[in-house]
């Protein structure tokens, strides 16, 4: 039998301006997303569609989503793998691209751009090989069906 997790969270509208959803105009697409016995997190839509810029959005998240899960496998097959790593900064990047007809749209591509610091130079060239492997096992990139890219830059440790 196989082995299942399951993810519970809360998705509750917070943008009713007193009119409700009256029209396009009327109301707020802020939101939280919470989860048992976490901080919640403060969401809107993208600013092109009346969004909060303050609050984080839907894709932003998904773009965060694959870098997150990307850097946690990395740092797994490094551990494994003989690879010390002592640091790990992503600036992940992330495409929509819009329906001819505007009303809709999807992700295209997302690039990760992580900076790792290994200990030692003997660890470099297995440090970068590993982001390669990363998307076999990532529970994400294997859930989405647009390119991930990982560009990373590897350095060595100042002793």
């Amino acid at each position: 039998m196989a082995t299942t997790h399951t993810y519970d969270v809360k998705v509750e509208w917070t943008g009713n301006l007193g009119a409700g959803t009256g029209g396009y105009r009327s109301f707020s697409r802020d939101h939280e997303v919470s989860a048992d016995n976490k901080a919640a997190i403060a969401a809107s839509s993208d600013p092109a569609f009346r969004g909060d810029p303050a609050r984080w959005n839907p894709e932003e998240l998904l773009v965060a989503s694959v870098a997150q899960c990307h850097m946690l496998w990395y740092l797994h097959l490094c551990a494994v793998g003989g690879v010390i790593v002592t640091e790990y900064e992503d600036h992940a990047h992330g495409v929509m691209t819009m329906d001819e007809s505007g009303g809709g749209g999807q992700i295209t591509e997302v690039v990760l751009r992580p900076g790792v610091t290994v200990a030692d130079v003997s660890m470099v060239e297995k440090a970068r090989s590993l982001h390669d492997d990363v998307h076999a096992v990532c529970f994400i990139a294997r859930s989405v069906n647009f390119p991930i890219t990982p560009m990373p830059v590897i350095r060595v440790q100042e002793r």
